[in-house]
C-alpha cells in the first residue's frame, strides 16, 4: 500500500479516538475522580486539535513518516486514557489514580505538541493559511494548559521518605490531603484499604518497579497519618484535644471500641473489621502477616478511654462511626482545620547544617514514626507507651521524676497504682522495651517549648545523682526530648553543664539510660556551637563503647552522633584514628536496617579523609558493602557511594574485585538510580585505569552497552565518567591491536 493510501486511515483512527474521548467526558456525571477537572481540561484541548487534524485529513497533505508515527502513538495514549476513565471506580486508590492519570495527561499533551510542531513545519509551504493559523492556535492552547500536578506533591513526599528525610514538608502533605479529599477518618480508611489491595495484587505479580512504587505509597500513607495527628486535623471534643494515642493507627478514628489483632496491635473495631472484610491479612501497622483474623476487645485501653472521658467531664459519643466525627470536631470543618493548622506548624530542622540524603537530622524523630514490631499479644499493643491517666501527663512538666511513667508499658498493675514501681524495676533491668516510641508522641508533652536555664540546672543535678538510677534515666530522657527539635534548648542545655554527665552515662549498665544519653548527645550535636563542645569533651571513646554494647537504637544513634561530629574537619581524622571504623563496620554487617544506613553514612564521611580509607578497607567494610549492592537491601546508593571513595586506593580496588563487586557495579550502571549510576561509573573508572586485569573483568561483564547509554543520558558527571571509560577501552583495544601487528 502506498503512503498516501495509509494517511487517511491513521488520521481517521485518531479523530475517532478523540471524538470518543470527548463524548465520554461529556457523559461523565461522577465527580469523584481526583483528576476529573484535569481530564475535562484535556478534552477541551483535544477539541482544539481535532479540527486541525480534520483539515489535514481532507487536504491529504503529504508528510514524513514521523507525523504518522506520532499520530499512531497519540491514538494509543488517548485510548488508554479513555479505557482508564471507563474502568475507574471510587474504590480505587486516589494516590495511584493521580500518579497514573497525570502521567497519561502529560504524554498526551507532549504528543499533541509534537504533532502540531511537525504540522507547522509542513504548512509553512502550504497554500492554506487558515490551516497554519489553526495549528498555531492549537499550539498556544496546549502550551497554556497547565493542569494541576498533585503527583508532584506525592513524588516530593515519597522522595523525602526515600532520602531518609522523615520530616517531610508539611506543605506537600497538606496539598495531598486536601487535593485528594483525605480529610475524614472514613476517607483515610477507604484509601488505606484501596492501597493495600493494590499492594497485595502487585506483590503477587512481583513486578519490581511496581513493588517499589506501591511500597512507597504505603509509607506515604503512614506519613500522612503522622502529619494529620501532628496538626490536629480531626479537631477536639467539646474543646478538649483527643490524645493521639487514643486514635486508631489505621483510620485515626477515636477508638471507642478498641480491639487487638493477631499481631498484638490495637485498632478501632469498625476500622480493622472493614480491613479484614476486604480480605486483607497484613497488620496495617507492623506489616506482619496475621496468623488469624480473630479480634478481641482491649479492655485496658477501653478503661483508659472511659477514664479520660470522666476526667474531662465528657459524655462518650455514639459508637456509630458515621456520627462520631461530627461530634468530635467542634467549630471547624475538617478541611478548614487542615488548611489553617498545617501551614502554621513550623518544620523543625537542624540549625547547624543541611543533612539531606541521611537519616541523621531526624534520628530521634524516627522513633516516633517507626512502627514497633511486636511479636507478642500484648494487652495494650499499639498503646504500649501510654500514660496511665491524663492527669499524669500534666504532672510530668512539674516533676521530672514522674516522667518515668511515660516509658512504662501499661498493664494491669498500672491501673491499680503499681505501675511506677514496675517501671523502676524494668528500668534498672535495662529492658529493651524502651527502645522505640510510636503510639505516644513524647514531644506532645510540651518538650518542644523553650526551656529555662534553672530548669535545665535541676535536670543536670539529677543526671549527676549516681545513687538514683531512675532519676538519672528520667533526666537523660527529658534532655533528649528538650533537644529533639528546639535549637534554643540545645544551646541552653549545652551551656548548663549537661554534656559531661551525659557522656558519663554512656558507660551505664542500664541499657535505657545509655540509650537516652547517646540520643540526647546526638540531638545536642545538631547545633554547630554545641557540637564543638561535645567533641571537645572526650565523647568519641564512649560512643565507640555504645556501638559495642548498646541496644539497637543506641547503636544507631551512636553512629549518627559520630557522623555529626565528623562534620568538624579536625574530627574526621581523630574519629578514624580512634578505632571507630571497626565498630561501624560491625554495625554495617550485623545492625538493623537503620543501623546499617547510619553506619554507611558515618563511614562515608570518614572516608573523605584519605588516611581513613585504608582503615575502613582493613576493617572489612568492602565485603559488606558489596553484599548491600543487591537491590532488595534498599542500600544500593549509599553502598556504591562509599565504594566510590574507597576505590581511589589500591587496597579498596583489590577488595572490590576480590569480593565479587564488579558484576553488581556493572548492573548498577545499567539499571540503578541516577546517583547510583554516577558512583558506579566512578568505581569502574578507578578499577580500569589502574589495573588491566580489572579492566578485562569489567569488559567481560558487558559494561560497554550501559556505559554508552549512560554517556548519552546520565548526569553531567556520570556522562563524563562513562565517556572516559569508553575512551580508555578504545585506547586499550588499539594498543592491543598495535602489539599484534
Amino acid at each position: 500500500m502506498k503512503r498516501g493510501e495509509m494517511e487517511t486511515p491513521y488520521m481517521r483512527c485518531l479523530n475517532n479516538s478523540i471524538s470518543r474521548f470527548i463524548h465520554l467526558m461529556s457523559c461523565q456525571t461522577s465527580k469523584g475522580m481526583p483528576t476529573q477537572n484535569e481530564f475535562e481540561g484535556m478534552a477541551i484541548m483535544l477539541k482544539h486539535l481535532k479540527p486541525v487534524l480534520d483539515e489535514i485529513d481532507d487536504e491529504k497533505i503529504a508528510s514524513e513518516t514521523n507525523l504518522w508515527k506520532e499520530c499512531e502513538d497519540l491514538d494509543a495514549y488517548i485510548n488508554s486514557a479513555r479505557e482508564y476513565m471507563e474502568r475507574w471506580s471510587p474504590k480505587m486508590s486516589r494516590i495511584l489514580s493521580v500518579l497514573q492519570s497525570e502521567q497519561l495527561m502529560k504524554i498526551i499533551r507532549s504528543s499533541s505538541l509534537e504533532i502540531c510542531g511537525i504540522l507547522c513545519r509542513l504548512l509553512r509551504t502550504s497554500t492554506s493559511s487558515s490551516g497554519f493559523a489553526g495549528v498555531q492556535h492549537c499550539v498556544q492552547e496546549l502550551q497554556s494548559w497547565q493542569p494541576e500536578r498533585i503527583s508532584g506533591h506525592i513524588e516530593q513526599a515519597m522522595r523525602s521518605k526515600n532520602d531518609d528525610n522523615l520530616l517531610s514538608s508539611d506543605e506537600h502533605l497538606a496539598e495531598i490531603v486536601e487535593s485528594l479529599n483525605l480529610v475524614s477518618n472514613q476517607e483515610l480508611l477507604k484509601e488505606s484499604i484501596a492501597v493495600e489491595k493494590e499492594w497485595v495484587k502487585i506483590h503477587a505479580n512481583k513486578s519490581n518497579e511496581e513493588v517499589d512504587q506501591i511500597n512507597q505509597i504505603v509509607d506515604l500513607l503512614a506519613l500522612i497519618r503522622t502529619y494529620m495527628l501532628k496538626n490536629g486535623c480531626f479537631g477536639t471534643m467539646n474543646g478538649v484535644a483527643v490524645p493521639s494515642y487514643f486514635r486508631c493507627p489505621l483510620s485515626l478514628d477515636f477508638m471507642l471500641d478498641p480491639v487487638i489483632v493477631a499481631s498484638g496491635q490495637t485498632y478501632e473495631r469498625s476500622s480493622i473489621q472493614k480491613w479484614l472484610d476486604n480480605g486483607l491479612k497484613i497488620c496495617p501497622k507492623t506489616r506482619q502477616h496475621l496468623s488469624h483474623t480473630n479480634i478481641i476487645t482491649n479492655y485496658t485501653v477501653k478503661a483508659l478511654i472511659s477514664n479520660w472521658f470522666q476526667e474531662n467531664n465528657l459524655k462518650p459519643p455514639p459508637s456509630n462511626s458515621d456520627t462520631r466525627n461530627a461530634v468530635v470536631v467542634d467549630d471547624l470543618s475538617a478541611p478548614d482545620i487542615i488548611r489553617t493548622d498545617s501551614f502554621r506548624c513550623s518544620v523543625h530542622s537542624s540549625d547547624s547544617m543541611s543533612m539531606s540524603r541521611s537519616s541523621l537530622e531526624v534520628a530521634d524523630a524516627v522513633s516516633e514514626h517507626t512502627y514497633a514490631h511486636s511479636r507478642t499479644h500484648s494487652a495494650v499493643s499499639s498503646c504500649d507507651y501510654m500514660p496511665s491517666s491524663t492527669t499524669e501527663i500534666s504532672r510530668i512538666s512539674e516533676k521530672v521524676g514522674e516522667i518515668m511513667s511515660e516509658y512504662s508499658p501499661i498493664n494491669s498493675n498500672s491501673l491499680s497504682g503499681r505501675g511506677s514501681q514496675s517501671a523502676k524495676t524494668r528500668s534498672e533491668n535495662g529492658s529493651s522495651n524502651y527502645s522505640r516510641v510510636h503510639s505516644l508522641s513524647l514531644s506532645d508533652l510540651g518538650h518542644d517549648e523553650t526551656t529555662t536555664s534553672s530548669h535545665v540546672d535541676e535536670i543536670v543535678g539529677n543526671l549527676k545523682r549516681s545513687s538514683n538510677n531512675a532519676l538519672q534515666t528520667a533526666a537523660a530522657a527529658e534532655i533528649r526530648l528538650l533537644a529533639k527539635h528546639n535549637m534554643e534548648n540545645r544551646i541552653i542545655i549545652g551551656k548548663c553543664g549537661a554534656i559531661i554527665p551525659l557522656i558519663t552515662l554512656l558507660h551505664s549498665d542500664v541499657m535505657i539510660t545509655q540509650e537516652h544519653a547517646v540520643t540526647a548527645l546526638l540531638n545536642l550535636s545538631l547545633n554547630e556551637e554545641i557540637k564543638a563542645r561535645v567533641a571537645e569533651s572526650g565523647v568519641i571513646e564512649p560512643l565507640i563503647h555504645v556501638l559495642k554494647t548498646g541496644t539497637d537504637t543506641a547503636k544507631e544513634n551512636s553512629a549518627a552522633a559520630l557522623f555529626s561530629l565528623s562534620l568538624l574537619e579536625d574530627y574526621k581524622l581523630k574519629i578514624g584514628r580512634s578505632g571507630a571504623s571497626k565498630v561501624l563496620v560491625d554495625l554495617l554487617a550485623r545492625g538493623t536496617v537503620r543501623g546499617k544506613k547510619d553506619a554507611a553514612t558515618a563511614l562515608f564521611n570518614l572516608s573523605i579523609c584519605h588516611e581513613n580509607k585504608a582503615r575502613i578497607v582493613q576493617a572489612g567494610a568492602v565485603k559488606y558493602l558489596v553484599q548491600l549492592l543487591e537491590p532488595n537491601t534498599g542500600m544500593v546508593d549509599k553502598s556504591v557511594a562509599l565504594l566510590a571513595n574507597l576505590s581511589t586506593i589500591s587496597e579498596g580496588r583489590l577488595a572490590i574485585a576480590k569480593e565479587g563487586g564488579i558484576p553488581l557495579i556493572v548492573e548498577i550502571v545499567d539499571s540503578g538510580s541516577q546517583r547510583g549510576k554516577e558512583n558506579a561509573a566512578s568505581v569502574l573508572l578507578q578499577l580500569c585505569l589502574n589495573n588491566t586485569k580489572f579492566c578485562n573483568l569489567v569488559l567481560q561483564e558487558g559494561a560497554v552497552p550501559p556505559l554508552v547509554a549512560l554517556s548519552q543520558s546520565g548526569t553531567p558527571r556520570a556522562k563524563e565518567k562513562a565517556q572516559q571509560l569508553l575512551s580508555h577501552f578504545r585506547t586499550q583495544r588499539e594498543g592491543a591491536s598495535g602489539k599484534k601487528k
